[in-house]
């Protein structure tokens, strides 16, 4: 199930040659069952482009992230300084992968790029812990914040039962799926209408909040930095808080081979992305203390919901939809991207073989999405929304920090190359420093969750030998990896892609 790079064929029988020629495979005669060329289409536009950042950007972070970045800060003024250095150093990572995006243009981002620069060790390592644990972490954390706020209207009097926002919360991991297996286009067009909702539940935020600034209701900013001192432990977890709310900036690099004209429209879409969801963030959080205190803000569990309670009666039911979609959005566009590194990987023979299929007619890399879903709803019935915030920041922010250094040795590794957009060399080197650093500190801070991340990330080394280099494996196992699939090329009806044949 696992290949070497650059393999379409390993045998004589009739399923890779059918393989070979772009063709379900069949299972007793050999004889193709559908010809035709297979490729991820260039779909993704300017316009598709910005709904993939914002659209995955602001999802729970900007309703359940306040709580704790205020906790770990101690102060209403420390708290807002760290939204705005968040969104600055978010930015100086989305240039520098608009950089990337510019000369490398294959998708996959993270893993491709560790791959460019750093060879296939780190790379399988990188899309080893995102099958593992961060995919499948990230789309727990914010699938049930969507399972949350969609039944908060129905359980405004008393408390929402945890089984109820787990099975909803499944519902709707599938429903994103099924809508990713199924078309491109409309995975797209619903996206760029989700992240039209999600602006609207900002603005419904922040118009308030301007009307009770002008009004003098400033009495939550006086003494703004005056609290409990912000402590060497909390600050990292302040900043993680911070940044995964932010985070999102880098799957628009997860798909270059689909976006038009890429030069353009990655550097483009990631600055305009950047700018309204930074300056979103920041007034959005500027109106929750017009009205929230910081006391009340930590005891709240959904800070969207009782910031709309106080300001607009009975029209606070309609928030909790609104975030729910926004939710929503942040999954769809989450899966969207990141089914793409698995299925690149694949295509690098990093991972099975069949992740790099497919489907016949819908064009949609079918197994590379549902691959996600057994782990996704393991992490769902089995975690922490916190602990798993932190736990996958960890590993997530390792790996950005080095895709980013590998900006920089590529600089001198490979100066001669095409490099439509260039950010000066000080902002990867203080946006993979800070990465590097909140790590660290992350070691001291948490060393429990860190720890456990840091040794199941680990496990990628023995993997990759065991999977991708020893390649004297039995010749029965490997004839059982090919009939499994065989089978699942047929029942799931895929087939590789041109490029894959190409490659």
């Amino acid at each position: 199930m696992f290949r070497k790079a650059a393999v379409t064929t390993v045998s004589n029988g009739s399923y890779l040659q059918g393989q070979a020629n772009g063709r379900l495979p069949s299972m007793d005669s050999g004889q193709p069952a559908q010809e035709g060329k297979v490729v991820l289409k260039k779909k993704v536009t300017l316009l598709r482009g910005i709904s993939i950042i914002i659209g995955t950007i602001i999802g729970a972070g900007i309703f359940i992230s306040p709580k704790g970045i205020l906790k770990n800060t101690g102060s209403v003024g420390m708290s807002l300084t760290v939204w705005t250095a968040c969104g600055i150093l978010s930015l100086f990572g989305a240039l520098c992968y608009a950089e990337l995006g510019t000369c490398i243009k294959k998708s996959g981002g993270h893993y491709i790029y560790i791959l460019e620069a750093f060879g296939p060790l780190p790379a399988f390592v990188r899309v080893w812990v995102e099958l593992l644990i961060i995919r499948p972490a990230a789309t727990a954390v914010i699938s049930l914040a969507f399972g949350r706020y969609i039944l908060e209207p129905f359980f405004m009097q008393c408390e929402i039962p945890e089984l109820a926002i787990k099975l909803i919360t499944a519902v709707g991991i599938t429903l994103v799926m099924v809508l990713n297996s199924t078309s491109v286009s409309w995975s797209a067009r619903i996206q760029i209408f989700l992240t039209f909702c999600k602006l609207v539940a900002i603005l419904i935020i922040i118009v308030p909040g301007v009307i009770q600034l002008i009004k003098g209701e400033t009495q939550h900013f006086k003494n703004a930095f005056a609290g409990n001192d912000a402590s060497v432990m909390g600050l990292p977890l302040a900043f993680y808080s911070g940044m995964y709310a932010y985070s999102g900036w880098f799957y628009l690099n997860f798909v270059t081979e689909e976006v038009e004209n890429p030069e353009k429209n990655i550097p483009l879409a990631i600055c305009i992305s950047m700018i309204i969801v930074t300056v979103g963030y920041v007034l959005t959080n500027v109106a929750y203390f017009t009205t929230i205190s910081a006391g009340e803000l930590l005891l709240s569990k959904a800070v969207a919901v009782t910031f709309a309670e106080r300001l607009m009666g009975n029209f606070s039911l309609a928030v909790p939809v609104f975030v729910a979609l926004s939710c929503f959005g942040s999954m769809n566009g989450g899966i969207f991207a990141v089914s793409r590194m698995f299925f690149v990987a694949s295509r690098e023979g990093h991972l099975p073989e069949i992740l790099s299929m497919i489907h016949v007619r819908k064009h949609t890399p079918l197994p590379a999405v549902i691959v996600l879903h057994p782990l996704t709803m393991i992490m769902l019935f089995n975690g922490d929304l916190y602990s798993l915030l932190n736990f996958l920041s960890f590993a997530r922010w390792l790996f950005i920090g080095l895709v980013v250094a590998g900006l920089i040795y590529l600089r001198y590794k490979r100066p001669d190359m095409p490099r439509p957009f260039k950010v000066p060399l000080f902002i990867p080197a203080l946006f993979s420093f800070t990465c590097l650093f909140m790590v660290a500190l992350s070691l001291y801070s948490d060393p429990v969750n860190t720890g456990i991340g840091f040794a199941i990330t680990l496990t990628g080394v023995p993997a990759y030998y065991l999977f991708i280099v020893w390649d004297k494996k039995p010749k029965w196992f490997r004839k059982l990896l090919d009939r499994v699939t065989v089978t699942l090329q047929i029942l799931l009806e895929v087939v590789p892609s041109e490029e894959d044949q190409k490659s």
